[in-house]
């Protein structure tokens, strides 16, 4: 029979509820609201309507947000393996190393890399010396996507990592011990064991690589504009808050159909992982 929640733990969940009302249900409201309303407060259609003319922004924004994700899981998921095999010291140095960027403004990582690629940056300086032809660097795709996997990189690594070092050993060797070899134990311990972590961490880099805006501005210039490029421009300077609250609610979908679909198939593999095991 369940049990109402006593007067004590209803006012321990008071804040989450104030700060869930505060800071996620009424920014929603206020999206749908102006996204639906023109400059005089009445219904319209029309900044809806007017989405399929950034189709392709949406297509380029999801396609640079899935390719940096790819690449952060290729990085990161050894790289949080490694470190979970690792004595402590060396887990907790390696830990500070992967966070220390972090603890850098976002703004001053970003123009690091401006320095970086820059046509008489580090890269084209080096190549130059040594008689090679300088590259386009800057103002790329390319140099989009490397932004975005250096800047969201350790939120794919951290969730890994704090999953794989939960990991019982004992699946390892009772694995081993029934004649599983190196792939077996992979494939069959710690991959789907570790599918919570990898969903964690996709969502994590998906979500901001999608949706941001500064780091194509400064690393893609105007040859690269995604959604977010977008939507700041409709907030900041051409003040149409009603198309870009539509444009920013029809992101917000999309970003919940594909984590939807990513989850449908990530709760598939756990259950044929521990099936298979």
């Amino acid at each position: 029979m369940n049990q109402k929640p006593s007067l004590g733990k209803r006012l321990l969940a008071a804040p989450h509820l104030v700060w869930s009302a505060l800071f996620i249900i009424a920014p929603l409201i206020m999206v749908v609201y102006y996204a639906f309303t023109d400059g005089n407060g009445s219904f319209t259609l029309s900044n809806i309507t007017a989405i399929p003319d950034y189709a392709d922004t949406f297509v380029l924004s999801i396609w640079l947000g899935l390719l940096a994700t790819v690449i952060s899981l290729i990085i990161a998921y050894p790289l949080a393996y490694f470190i979970s095999q690792s004595k402590l010291p060396v887990q907790q140095t390696m830990i500070m190393l992967v966070m220390l960027p972090m603890w850098m403004n976002f703004l001053l990582r970003t123009y690091s890399w401006m320095t970086i690629l820059e046509d008489n940056g580090i890269i084209n300086t080096i190549l130059t010396s040594v008689g090679l032809s300088s590259l386009r660097l800057i103002n790329t795709r390319g140099a989009v996507v490397l932004g975005m996997v250096y800047d969201f990189l350790p939120y794919m690594i951290l969730p890994i990592y704090s999953v794989m070092v939960k990991l019982d050993h004992s699946l390892i060797e009772a694995c081993q011990d029934l004649g599983g070899n190196k792939w077996d134990v992979f494939s069959k311990v710690i991959l789907p064991n570790s599918i919570s972590g990898i969903v964690s961490g996709i969502t994590m880099v998906f979500v901001p690589s999608v949706s941001t805006f500064y780091i194509s501005q400064k690393l893609g210039g105007t040859s690269t504009q995604l959604i977010g490029d977008v939507i700041e421009r409709q907030f900041m300077t051409a003040n149409n808050y009603h198309l870009g609250a539509a444009l920013s609610l029809v992101l917000m979908v999309l970003i919940l159909v594909c984590m939807a679909i990513m989850n449908h198939f990530s709760d598939g593999e756990i259950e044929t992982g521990r099936i298979s095991a």
